[in-house]
């Protein structure tokens, strides 16, 4: 199987996977916990070692295969392809340390683990749609720049709700906007995993001349 189609289904494989430990992950939690008012990471810490941390994990993993797709069907050659590529490094690695670090419990103190959980998240949220901004100029995903271009705005208007509501707004409805950013974040990777199923990286030694779709 060409490696960017194998490696884009192995993306959308991996954020399936994702979105379905997250599920399971607010149903197992046996405390009284509201999502609209508190985030993913609180229902994370109340089950430490769950699957909620796993989920993170495993999208993480998915971006790293689906940035190995995009340098195999478009190597960077531009300042703005290799600067979208560090910023998807950054988002897996907020995700990974955030997955790894624990925030505190709802209704506790900060501490030095749940600031740098915080800041983790921070990065990985703005990075991913800048990311996603450039990835739009790449002409292997000109398919799919109007999408990911919408995809972006919406996820930077999430993001400023989200900071809103976690400052001046007294975290009113910040369960609420923190999945829909994230919902709207992962729809850029998912978007970007099924342009890659569609298209076909030639062999390694075929002729330069011929395309193949």
């Amino acid at each position: 199987m060409p490696v960017t189609r194998s490696t884009g289904l192995l993306a959308l494989g991996g954020i399936a996977l994702a979105a379905l430990l997250t599920v399971i992950g607010h149903l197992e939690v046996n405390d009284d916990l509201n999502p609209w008012a508190l985030t993913i990471s609180d229902f994370a810490v109340s089950d430490r070692g769950g699957v909620i941390d796993v989920a993170m994990v495993v999208l993480a993993l998915a971006t790293v295969a689906l940035l190995y797709g995009l340098r195999r069907a478009d190597p960077p050659r531009s300042r703005s392809a290799r600067t979208a590529e560090l910023l998807l490094g950054a988002w897996v690695g907020g995700l990974l340390l955030a997955a790894v670090v624990p925030t505190n419990e709802p209704g506790t103190a900060m501490t030095t683990a749940a600031y740098l959980h915080r800041y983790a998240s921070v990065v990985a949220f703005l990075a991913l749609p800048v990311s996603g901004w450039l990835l739009a100029r790449r002409p292997t995903l000109a398919p799919t720049a109007r999408t990911l271009r919408t995809l972006v705005l919406l996820s930077l208007a999430l993001a400023a709700a989200m900071i809103w509501s976690a400052y001046p707004g007294d975290r009113m409805l910040i369960g609420l906007a923190e999945r829909l950013l994230i919902l709207t974040e992962v729809a850029v990777l998912a978007t970007v995993a099924v342009t890659q199923t569609r298209r076909i990286t030639p062999a390694r030694g075929a002729s330069a001349g011929v395309l193949l779709r």
